[in-house]
């Protein structure tokens, strides 16, 4: 069985992300009580269910801490992939007050105490860490709803088994990735944005690609990029790694950092001997997927 865990911080888009795996016709069970979670999958079993995305979070507090034994027994007879939705506390604060709900772990109700906003987001990260170091990890305070279900789907083409390796552009002025493993600074390159005709495109169009192709520190820079990542790659393999994301930011994240992505990964893509290593190759532009998606 292909058990799919997504956990994370409250409000960084777990509900979104379970829609979308409901909508790739996965069994789904929301905010699910850590101990019951064999209880169902053996359940799930007898029932010849072959997918299941299964969400928990941390509002019944250090029970918690139970998960990841649970997690490793289970390996031992499914597939077991774990997503770690997070976003950065000022996006959350922004949600929650957006939202007006309350965190789930805002009320103390053994000492009959309230915490503040900040206090709980800290507290639910500090339970949540050991699940964090094992999971793949998803930033999504530049996301749009839209974008989280679009990186979600994508998730979900990729091999079971096997490394992912994630390459992301992104835009320095928006910050880094916190769910960057390695990340590559492309700002000191010639900058598009300064030609009047390039600058409404982004690095996915043919006159981007064209003026980059053109400067050498460009090519030297994408070259550089691919010897490191060749150099290092088969020893997070051996490391164990289940995920690898890879970010490439420039100034705005629109022209730079999207083409070396696009033309680094193609490359990965096309060696065949990775394939037979089974390792997935994916692509985001954190900036071009969170522009808001107009209404039809």
């Amino acid at each position: 069985m292909q058990i799919n865990l997504i956990t994370g911080i409250s409000g960084s888009g777990k509900s979104v992300a379970l829609r979308a795996f409901e909508d790739s016709g996965y069994d789904c069970v929301d905010n699910l009580p850590v101990s019951l979670l064999q209880n169902l999958i053996s359940v799930l079993e007898n029932q010849k269910c072959e997918q299941v995305a299964v969400a928990i979070d941390a509002r019944r507090g250090e029970s918690i801490a139970q998960l990841p034994p649970i997690l490793e027994s289970l390996r031992h007879q499914h597939q077991v992939r774990v997503i770690f939705l997070n976003a950065n506390t000022e996006t959350l604060v922004q949600r929650f007050s957006e939202t007006r709900r309350r965190h789930p772990l805002s009320a103390n109700t053994k000492q009959s105490q309230s915490t503040t906003l900040i206090e709980a987001l800290d507290k639910e990260r500090n339970l949540l860490a050991p699940l964090q170091e094992q999971a793949h990890s998803i930033d999504t305070s530049s996301l749009t709803a839209h974008a989280l279900r679009s990186w979600i789907q994508d998730l979900l083409k990729d091999k079971p088994l096997g490394l992912t390796v994630v390459f992301e552009s992104f835009g320095f002025k928006k910050g880094v990735p916190s769910d960057a493993d390695l990340v590559f600074d492309a700002r000191c390159l010639p900058n598009p944005h300064y030609d009047k005709t390039l600058r409404p495109l982004s690095g996915n169009d043919k006159p981007v690609i064209a003026f980059l192709e053109n400067i050498p520190a460009v090519n030297s820079m994408a070259s550089d990029i691919i010897q490191f990542i060749e150099k290092w790659l088969p020893h997070y393999i051996a490391d164990g790694r289940s995920y690898l994301t890879i970010a490439i930011g420039c100034t705005g994240g629109q022209h730079r950092s999207v083409y070396l992505v696009n033309r680094i990964s193609e490359y990965f893509r096309l060696r065949k001997n990775l394939t037979e290593l089974q390792i997935t190759f994916l692509d985001r532009h954190r900036e071009l997927d969170s522009i808001p998606v107009k209404a039809v």
